[in-house]
């Protein structure tokens, strides 16, 4: 689907003649294909810096085998924006178990290794190549996770903060929109880049660590969190608590002779701040030099979804928001929201279903308690996990009725939620109504949660709630289904090889999984991405929170024994499961009966006892007997739709007497 190019940002010479242009003021690289659209932060930053009156080209994902592709759209006049994209470029490159990935959602026809890895420091090193002195400034995710001395896992070895290895000048972390805003300013006024150094969310090179204008806090150099990993998560984890634009302070670290200097995050935007860029005019497609390439796949996801929030206090160990966006909730309000919805419905592509009106916790548009907005995020106590803090606010009401606002819209049909439902946040919801609402009207056929695992301790160290609040969760989700007729599945998303999960916890989890009826069609391995304190956990052995070891499956044949586990019915994964569960002393899982994972080879002695019957196989998966009523499934997983397959989470329920509801004669059953 093509769109007037005069409507994007220049991409080229041309672009920029036929706007009458014979300079202009920042040049945004990014190594994303070119998407106008609000989910893309390249496209944000473009967009604000326009409305601030700046001229802005955009060049994306540049050949940095060739110096001359950077100088493509000649020199700005006050300076060079730099991003990877919107997301880490070793994570697009590279899956969990360090394998190449062939292909690229972001760059155009999915076409892989359009932008090389570590294309921050790449692309940082060609403008200094091409444009010698000029300012550069660098963010998006990558260079905002890799701010600090960092361990990089595909290198296995902690590098420098990205700052000093990209030779730039200035570093924005976070979303970015205040920061560059300010930079421009000074830029434009004549500051000296180098004499920039005190604007929040930003990190400079400093001699002398008088130059910090905030309270701070000095963490251990680069030199030591490099030869000691007790100092490494000591660092972490003042570096993960200071993240709060209330009360956090400045933080220095040392690297050789000049010091990191790392400025308090910067405010959060408020609710009128988001509406305004939110409704900057974005085109919201792929630039149509894509047209003839496949167009840009990445967009799909979101040409129809609208993001409404941002923040999250969810606090996943594993995740990397908390180190980017912060825990501090903003949103915008109700009718910014209603005139993008209103909006999309022109769009000549749309068939009246919003995807997603979500954002990083689609159900956040509130502080978690009223203390946070005058003190801070708590250092030392999780909102949610392992219980949700007394303190919490959890009414769900404004986000309910945004939602009946916007069903209500002509030609919409539908409004569905896709982006992750916090189950533990909604359990706490003193109404209720919310959770009536969701089960009635906003899912499409499922519901993807993240219970992550099963086991307490484990959970303990990803930062999420106890297995017995997914399970209460679940019990009352397929009530609602139940009551209001619905036909509705539910998907937990799961994790496998997570610091502090043994092998004697995945098996639990097999377990689990088996008593659920439910075998995950993919699996999740954990992720060793920069900054996160599952990351410092997997690197260092200790927990950082407490300092504490912690066990860590780090070979790649423990990792695959914990994948196999979860997946114990695929018949290539059987020697994997027999071995993890002799390793374990549970070979009272291999047998016939109906908590057995795998049959026992053949003359082996089964764990069911003598006298037991074996029943005939049924299906790839063997030995798995349908047993009482509610226990597995009796279906054979299907290899021809990956929907249906994770749609199998709900089947168990309806055979355990969770039914599609009958409405009494009269009226809704209540």
């Amino acid at each position: 689907m093509s769109f007037d190019r005069e409507r994007f940002l220049p991409v080229s010479i041309q672009d920029m003649e036929r706007r009458g242009w014979d300079f202009y003021d920042f040049l945004l690289i990014t190594g994303d294909a070119y998407v106008d659209h609000p989910s893309f932060g390249p496209a944000i930053i473009g967009r604000v810096l326009e409305a601030e009156g700046y001229r802005v080209a955009m060049l994306a994902q540049p050949d940095w085998r060739d110096p001359e592709a950077f100088a493509a759209l000649g020199r700005p006049r006050l300076g060079v924006l730099l991003s990877a994209g919107n997301i880490d470029s070793m994570v697009a490159h590279y899956t969990a178990a360090k394998k190449r990935r062939h292909d690229d959602a972001y760059s155009p026809g999915r076409r892989a290794g359009l932008r090389p890895d570590h294309a921050t420091i790449v692309y940082s090193n060609r403008v200094r190549e091409v444009f010698g002195d000029i300012p550069l400034v660098i963010g998006g995710l990558e260079a905002s996770l890799r701010r600090f001395a960092h361990y990089d896992y595909w290198e296995d070895k902690v590098r420098r903060s990205i700052l000093f290895d990209a030779q730039a000048d200035l570093l924005t972390y976070g979303m970015g929109e205040r920061a560059t805003i300010e930079i421009a300013a000074r830029l434009a006024s004549g500051t000296p880049v180098g004499e920039i150094t005190d604007v929040r969310g930003t990190c400079a090179a400093v001699k002398y660590p008088d130059v910090c204008t905030y309270p701070r806090v000095e963490v251990p150099s680069f030199e030591e969190v490099s030869a000691s990993k007790e100092a490494y998560a000591r660092a972490n984890m003042v570096e993960y608590q200071e993240h709060d634009a209330v009360v956090g302070r400045a933080i220095l670290q040392k690297h050789g002779r000049q010091f990191l200097l790392v400025n308090p995050p910067a405010f959060p935007l408020t609710t009128e701040e988001m509406d305004r860029v939110a409704e900057l005019p974005y085109v919201r497609e792929p630039h149509p030099m894509y047209d003839e390439m496949g167009g840009v796949p990445a967009i799909e996801e979101v040409r129809f979804s609208v993001t409404h929030n941002r923040g999250c206090f969810g606090a996943c160990n594993f995740c990397s928001l908390a180190f980017h966006q912060g825990r501090t909730i903003s949103c915008r309000s109700h009718q910014s929201v209603i005139r993008e919805v209103k909006a999309l419905t022109e769009h000549p592509g749309f068939k009246g279903y919003i995807h997603d009106v979500g954002g990083p916790s689609a159900t956040f548009r509130r502080p978690s308690c009223q203390k946070q907005l005058k003190h801070g995020m708590c250092k030392n106590r999780a909102c949610l996990a392992p219980e949700p803090c007394p303190n919490l606010d959890a009414d769900h009401t404004d986000y309910m009725l945004l939602l009946r606002k916007l069903r209500e819209i002509p030609k919409v049909k539908k409004v569905f939620i896709r982006s992750g439902i916090r189950f533990d946040y909604l359990m706490k919801d003193p109404s209720g109504e919310f959770f009536t609402d969701l089960v009635q009207h906003h899912i499409s056929g499922q519901l993807k949660v993240a219970p992550e695992h099963c086991v307490a301790h484990t959970l303990d160290y990803m930062g999420k709630p106890h297995i017995e609040v997914y399970e209460k969760f679940r019990e009352k989700y397929f009530k609602l289904n139940r009551r209001y007729g619905k036909d509705q599945y539910l998907v937990p998303y799961l994790i496998s090889s997570h610091p502090g999960c043994t092998l004697e916890d995945a098996v639990k989890l097999a377990e689990w999984l088996n008593r659920q009826g439910h075998m995950p069609e993919q699996v999740q391995d954990f992720y060793p991405t920069p900054g996160t304190l599952a990351t410092c956990m997997w690197y260092t052995g200790l927990d950082p929170r407490t300092m504490e070891p912690v066990f860590v499956p780090k070979t790649p044949h423990d990792k695959a024994l914990q994948r196999a586990l979860m997946q114990w019915r695929k018949p290539q994964n059987r020697k994997l499961v027999l071995e993890a569960l002799h390793r374990t002393g549970r070979e009272d899982l291999i047998g016939y009966g109906k908590h057995c994972l795998v049959r026992p080879d053949r003359g082996a002695r089964s764990s069911d006892g003598p006298g037991e019957r074996a029943p005939a196989a049924k299906g790839k998966g063997g030995g798995q007997s349908a047993g009482k009523k509610g226990v597995g499934p009796t279906r054979r997983e299907s290899v021809h739709s990956r929907q249906r397959v994770e749609k199998k989470e709900a089947r168990p329920a309806r055979k355990a007497g969770w039914a599609k509801a009958k409405p009494k004669k009269g009226g809704r059953k209540k």
